[in-house]
């Protein structure tokens, strides 16, 4: 189990940078909890 979550997490890190790069540019917005949602 352990190992299951940490590949998820190694596959998720990527994608995170890629949101949060979004989010600098202004088409999402990030959450105070870490997620992201879609500007109206």
């Amino acid at each position: 189990r352990l190992g299951l979550d940490a590949s998820v997490r190694g596959k998720l890190e990527p994608l995170r940078a890629k949101m949060t790069k979004l989010a600098d540019r202004g088409w999402l917005h990030k959450r105070g909890d870490g997620r992201f949602t879609a500007r109206p």
